[in-house]
């Protein structure tokens, strides 16, 4: 009998070629399905929520599997995480319907782009911000609410994304200030995202705060469509998949703890 499993996995994305299995790369996928089947040799293919790229970090993937042994959540989590290395863990665990896919269960995701504002280097924020020496941040906060509502993001994709429809809503985009006084995050939350659209959005957001796009670049590049028109795409390593809003199914009756766990 088959036991479907949901954990929540988190990495650092400085090492990896994304998520996705890639033939002679390191990936996460395939260093978590390394992990699983140590547990379980005849897990299959590993059902990933989000496709994060090569430097990207996470702190809320979600990833279903479908499992032969019966282990209990708290298994899953302790017994996977022996076999992982210090860049990737799972943080929790619990039950599912065999089959069940996150990707088609999120109702969205929250991203945070970390930009570390200092004209000097700091190593400890090498891997995990954007560093630029000048930035508005009223100015980037007052572009990015012309993002906020339901639009065509056409603009906003790299060429690889060849999808036909590109109408996205964006239920947040807010700047916020963190501990360290010199950091600032972008907030992005919507139902969903086409390849690279929160660094592109990002990007234009951060040209037009340091002068090298004119204010109200964001809107007229969802106006016009035009790819453009937009700006910089902001690199990997300043973005983290923070959160995947679920529409969690009911437990199957008689298994299964509490979530999370």
């Amino acid at each position: 009998m088959a036991h479907g499993v949901l954990l929540q996995v988190a990495y650092d994305g400085t090492a990896f070629h994304g998520w996705a299995s890639q033939a002679g790369a390191r990936t996460v996928e395939d260093t978590l399905r390394g992990a699983v089947l140590a547990l379980d040799p005849r897990v299959g293919k590993l059902r990933g929520c989000s496709r994060t790229d090569a430097g990207v970090h996470a702190e809320g993937q979600m990833v279903a599997l479908d499992a032969e042994r019966d282990i209990p959540a708290r298994g899953w989590v302790l017994g996977v995480n022996k076999h992982l290395p210090d860049d990737v863990a799972v943080r929790a665990a619990r039950a599912v319907a065999p089959g069940w896919s996150p990707r088609f269960a999120a109702r969205g995701k929250r991203y945070r782009y970390r930009v570390l504002v200092d004209v000097v280097r700091d190593p400890g924020w090498r891997t995990r911000a954007w560093r630029l020496p000048v930035l508005d941040l009223d100015l980037m906060a007052q572009e990015g609410r012309a993002a906020v509502g339901t639009h065509d993001f056409a603009g906003f994709r790299s060429a690889g994304d060849e999808r036909d429809v590109t109408v996205r809503t964006l239920t947040r985009v807010a700047v916020e200030r963190e501990a360290d006084p010199r950091v600032a995050s972008v907030v992005v939350e919507g139902s969903a995202f086409l390849y690279n659209m929160v660094r592109i959005l990002v990007g234009t957001m951060a040209d037009v705060a340091r002068g090298r796009l004119p204010v109200g670049s964001v809107a007229r590049a969802l106006e016009a469509r035009d790819r453009r028109l937009a700006g910089t795409t902001a690199p990997a390593h300043g973005l983290t998949l923070e959160h995947v809003e679920l529409d969690l199914p009911e437990l199957p009756e008689g298994i299964g703890e509490p979530w999370p766990r």
